[in-house]
């Protein structure tokens, strides 16, 4: 692909992860546009705050601003990101331009013994900073106690497989991305914890106006994980969520031309738990994830929203006790 530019630079967090991830983005990248292409290791705020939960840090954008700032200025090219750590409402300028393939969406276990949520101890200690994960643990199992855990994938998995913790759940795609698939001990189901908006997936940010990575990206981009994450994320927008509030939304394509979308809305302490499904069509995913919304709201959203950001706010580690 013919291109004035003589290198293409990408802005990247430095985890592990986010080191495969662009690494995979800057293979696909060299074999498309015959350039070289280096990465940029940007620090953000996310990386920097280790001790306080990501419910507690509150803002948006906690492991993307400080590259969408170089993204803008011009210094690298394009971010990759994990879909599920983007912002909805993004910088004037830049927009998600691709997606490629997703994998596997769904939370797993990682625990010292082979358990299943079912078959965790009573009064287990389990490992997590999603407050999804948490309310959606709780409704099926309220006798665990959470345990916050911050760090990178190996040392939070390293806390239950060291007994620290009897479990912590994590994304699988990640975990398998790194090549450390064998390390978990359980898959678990979408019928009982809705993954988060996006999960699975890598986003890939650009200028709106740069004609040259508009056209990478829609070889780089795959129509289906697009489609899909378009819906789960007017779920997120409508709702106001993020890190900050247990929302779950996954879709998928079946069919020729039909989505399927799971959703929910939780209460810190799982005792409450709205959840639907609903189908749409391939060609206009911001209808159903509209219809999402509207539906959510009907069953009681909004006063559990409410309700959840008000206890986060009044916690002094942003997690309730159980």
């Amino acid at each position: 692909m013919a291109a004035e530019r003589t290198q293409l630079t990408i802005g990247t967090r430095g985890s592990k992860l986010a080191l495969w991830q662009s690494n995979y983005i800057k293979d696909r990248l060299e074999a498309i546009t015959g350039l070289p292409v280096a990465l940029k290791i940007i620090k953000t705020t996310g990386d920097k705050i280790l001790d306080v939960p990501l419910a507690k840090v509150g803002g948006k954008g906690l492991f993307t601003k400080e590259i969408e700032v170089e993204l803008i200025a011009g210094t690298v090219d394009l971010a990759v990101h994990s879909m599920k750590d983007v912002p909805t409402e993004l910088p004037d300028g830049l927009v998600i331009a691709a997606t490629p393939q997703r994998v596997d969406p769904r939370d797993v276990i990682v625990s010292g013994g082979d358990h299943t949520i079912d078959s965790l101890p009573d009064g287990a200690r389990v490992g997590t900073s999603s407050l999804r994960r948490r309310s959606q643990l709780l409704a099926l199992r309220p006798d665990v106690e959470i345990v916050d855990v911050r760090g990178n994938l190996d040392t939070r998995m390293r806390k239950a497989e060291d007994g620290e913790v009897d479990a912590v759940i994590l994304a699988s795609a990640g975990i398998t991305r790194m090549g450390w698939g064998e390390r978990i001990t359980h898959y678990i189901d979408p019928e009982q914890m809705v993954p988060a908006v996006g999960q699975g997936a890598i986003g890939i940010e650009i200028r709106e106006d740069d004609e040259f990575m508009q056209q990478v990206c829609r070889e780089l981009s795959d129509p289906a994980t697009l489609t899909c994450v378009a819906a789960e994320r007017v779920v997120m927008r409508m709702l106001e969520g993020g890190c900050q509030v247990p929302i779950g939304a996954y879709c998928r394509v079946t069919g020729a031309d039909t989505l399927v979308m799971d959703a929910f809305v939780g209460s810190l302490d799982g005792g409450t738990l709205l959840r639907h499904t609903l189908e749409g069509v391939v060609g206009d995913p911001v209808a159903l994830g509209e219809a999402m919304v509207s539906r959510l709201l009907e069953m009681g959203a909004d006063e559990i929203l409410a309700e959840v950001r008000a206890g986060v706010e009044d916690t002094p580690n942003g997690l309730l006790k159980t």
